[in-house]
């Protein structure tokens, strides 16, 4: 497919016939038109490839945030990694006062 370049000659036979069909009255406002239809239709282009852009990006993260599951709890009864949280932490008691210290009555 051979593309359209057109030279100097052929816009100014363009612009003559163009001239001679419309008049000198027509012509500015036909420019006017054309200008607002191509500013048209490049605002409405560039809007479509901006929702495309959006929509892609939201894909993106969507797949991202599957495929990072969340931390999982560690099953009943068993000792967690690392230090517990604050809130389940007791304070120790005194040597004396553990039963483990004091004499079995037997």
């Amino acid at each position: 497919m051979k593309s359209m370049n057109l030279g100097w000659p052929e816009m100014i036979f363009i612009f003559m016939m163009a001239l001679i069909i419309f008049g000198p009255k027509k012509l500015p406002e036909i420019g006017r038109q054309v200008g607002r239809a191509l500013n048209e239709f490049k605002r409405a282009s560039n809007e479509f490839k901006a929702q495309i852009e959006a929509e892609i990006g939201q894909l993106d993260v969507a797949d991202v945030q599957r495929q990072i599951l969340p931390p999982s709890r560690p099953p009943g009864g068993t000792v967690a990694s690392g230090s517990p949280p604050a809130e389940t932490m007791q304070p120790a008691a005194p040597a004396s006062e553990t039963p483990a210290a004091k004499a079995p009555d037997a």
